[in-house]
């Protein structure tokens, strides 16, 4: 993991098409803009996270309606 000090309006380049920029700070928490093509999708973690969990869970839900079904 790369670790970076940025201050306010500062930003940080990734490749040629990505730039993250601090847009504010307040309390513990820090605003960031990221400017990349509209083609790349952006998400934050912890909602990556819940949207495969659930995709995982619908899936095994799926296959055990089709064992059920194959029985019958």
């Amino acid at each position: 993991m790369l670790v970076l000090t940025r201050k306010l309006g500062e930003s940080i380049k990734i490749g040629d098409d990505i730039e993250i920029t601090i847009l504010l700070t307040k309390n513990d928490q820090v605003k960031v803009g990221i400017n990349a093509p509209k083609n790349l999708e952006i998400f934050r973690k912890e909602l990556l996270i819940e949207i495969t969990d659930e995709n995982k869970q619908a899936a095994s839900i799926q296959g055990d309606l089709l064992n059920i079904l194959k029985k019958k």
